[in-house]
């Protein structure tokens, strides 16, 4: 999970200034096949570029990944949207699995006339980009992973138990400042004053109680990343922060060497990646591709 902290009012404001004016961007809804509506965003799909797909954590929305745009679309064209139950995608009529998830992504590529992507997820966005990789292969180029380990066991469960329950007993709200210290490292805590305020504020208005519960309850029933498929073969990148206390350095390792891939992990750090080092995530991912 990761919060959309890192931009506040001001920074997601230019955000959606600089889109408005480039006419290459385009924010358009997508209905699945059992007739769940899916927001998404777009930049540069038109050409010829290689896409990359971004793919959102618990409790995100497109927004968090504002920072990616300059960086990435220059050599990429862009994908981000909401899955189900997040930001302005309905959570629809169907229980959610990873499986869902997955089609709901190659559906939406297909829909777009795009055969073949880039994913970088963070938390939740990684475990759907890898069960993505492991039911639709020819579809993948590369595949970054943020804040994902081998193992859900311990005290990774038991922080998503007890955000279920904050959230059904308390609110929105509560659940979110609860999260704040597991989300964030504490380097990336000590802002200036307010800011806190402001993640809390972002979580809640652009998150449904309902549709969060949701996806906290399908997370506990979700099978542990470690049980890739024996022929799983493709490049991957997994990336941890030394202050995740979701993830630890040694769980998100040992992903890496069973998807027989590269691993990195981010001093300074924690939880959220790619919104508290924005540069170092795009530098290691974009020398990855």
């Amino acid at each position: 999970m990761a919060g959309d902290g890192r931009f506040t009012p001001s920074r997601t404001l230019n955000f959606s200034r600089w889109q408005l004016h480039t006419g290459k961007t385009a924010m358009s809804y997508f209905t699945t096949t059992d007739g769940c509506i899916l927001f998404y965003t777009s930049y540069g799909l038109e050409t010829a570029k290689p896409v990359v797909v971004f793919l959102n954590g618990t409790t995100q929305s497109t927004l968090y990944w504002g920072s990616c745009v300059p960086a990435f679309s220059k050599d990429f064209g862009l994908l981000f949207y909401d899955a189900r139950g997040q930001g302005q995608s309905d959570l629809g009529p169907t229980a959610l699995t990873l499986d869902l998830h997955a089609d709901d992504l190659k559906d939406l590529l297909d829909h777009l006339a795009v055969d073949r992507a880039h994913l970088v997820g963070v938390s939740h966005g990684a475990r759907v980009a890898m069960n993505f990789a492991a039911r639709h292969p020819a579809m993948l180029d590369h595949l970054v992973m943020c804040a994902l380990g081998a193992s859900m066991a311990g005290r990774p469960r038991a922080i998503v138990q007890s955000w279920l329950k904050i959230l059904q007993l308390a609110g929105l709200e509560a659940m979110a400042w609860a999260a704040l210290p597991v989300v964030f490292g504490p380097t990336f805590l000590d802002n200036p004053r307010g800011m806190l305020d402001k993640i809390v504020n972002a979580v809640v208005r652009r998150n449904d109680r309902q549709a969060l519960a949701a996806q906290l309850e399908a997370i506990l029933a979700y099978p542990p990343p470690e049980r890739l498929p024996a022929d799983f073969a493709r490049p991957v990148l997994v990336l941890s922060g030394a202050q995740d206390l979701l993830v630890d350095p040694e769980s998100a390792r040992q992903l890496a060497e069973l998807c027989r891939g590269h691993y990195r992990l981010l001093d300074d750090t924690g939880h959220s990646i790619p919104a508290e080092a924005p540069e170092l995530f795009a530098k290691l991912v974009l020398d990855f591709f």
